[in-house]
């Protein structure tokens, strides 16, 4: 079987695979926007908790202790843990930096709705909605850019964790793609157009699986990968806490975004023993 940097190539075409799907769920959302006549909250909250659940439950049990088994290995016990502690953090920074460049009426964060749909153009500003949408659909390739890095290489070395991590920002970038729709479909009145620019918006996840593969896979070492792993683990918990959470909670009732949640934990907790 042919191998690109040591790493077969079925596995390469996996993650680019795996990362593409998880990229382009942001269509499932636009399409969700039109087609469906209400936002199901309920079901939103529940699944958007669990996708956090996943999330946090991966990034913290698993992908931070393959990080710091990595460093360990090359620094030893207590320099190796200090560097995956220092990387995990770097990750929560270097997300939380992107997140607060973008400005708020643009950010990805700032929920839409299904029934936002029903608001006659006379309500709302078509100019500054079109800007409103091409904004948040950059917001959400610049945030999307990362996480396709993170769900890339988590799926080069283990393909289960790749795919828990797929599901999980598969599962949240459905509302990311109606926070896209929404408004440039209001200034355009065209669904093609909105749907087309949720779409795209999805595309930088397997740009960021690329440069992923073609800057950083030469150079792949222990102490590489422990840095990318800590890091990626970091921007996961990140964006599960500010994004996901939040997001469920005003989508639905608290108590069903917490059940979301553990139910991810557990999940991923079985589907994790299940390769032990």
């Amino acid at each position: 079987m042919m191998e690109i940097h040591g790493i077969d190539l079925n596995t390469i075409l996996f993650a680019f695979g795996i990362t593409l799907f998880a990229g382009l769920s942001t269509g499932v959302g636009s399409a969700l926007a039109f087609f469906a006549k209400r936002t199901n909250t309920r079901f939103l909250s529940v699944s958007l908790g669990f996708s956090a659940g996943v999330m946090i439950y991966v990034s913290l049990i698993e992908i931070f202790a393959k990080a710091r088994t990595s460093l360990t290995e090359v620094y030893g016990v207590r320099e190796g843990y200090w560097y995956t502690v220092l990387a995990f953090f770097a990750g929560i920074a270097l997300i939380a930096i992107i997140d607060k460049l973008i400005p708020s009426m643009e950010n990805p964060h700032e929920l839409k709705s299904i029934e936002d749909l029903s608001k006659s153009p006379d309500e709302l500003k078509a100019k500054k909605l079109m800007r409103m949408g091409l904004f948040t659909a950059l917001a959400i390739g610049i945030h999307n850019f990362p996480e396709g890095l993170a769900t890339f290489m988590a799926a080069v070395t283990s393909p289960h964790l790749g795919i828990a991590i797929a599901v999980a920002i598969a599962i949240h970038n459905v509302p990311e793609g109606i926070a896209v729709s929404v408004p440039v479909y209001y200034a355009t009145g065209s669904k093609r157009k909105a749907f087309w620019y949720s779409f795209t918006s999805g595309l930088a996840e397997p740009v960021g699986a690329l440069v992923g593969f073609l800057l950083l896979m030469p150079f792949l070492g222990p102490t590489l990968f422990g840095v990318l792993f800590a890091g990626v683990a970091g921007i996961m918990v990140f964006i599960s806490l500010d994004e996901l959470l939040p997001s469920a909670e005003k989508y639905g009732e608290h108590h069903l975004s917490i059940y979301g949640l553990i139910a991810g934990m557990v999940v991923m907790a079985v589907s994790l023993l299940l390769f032990v």
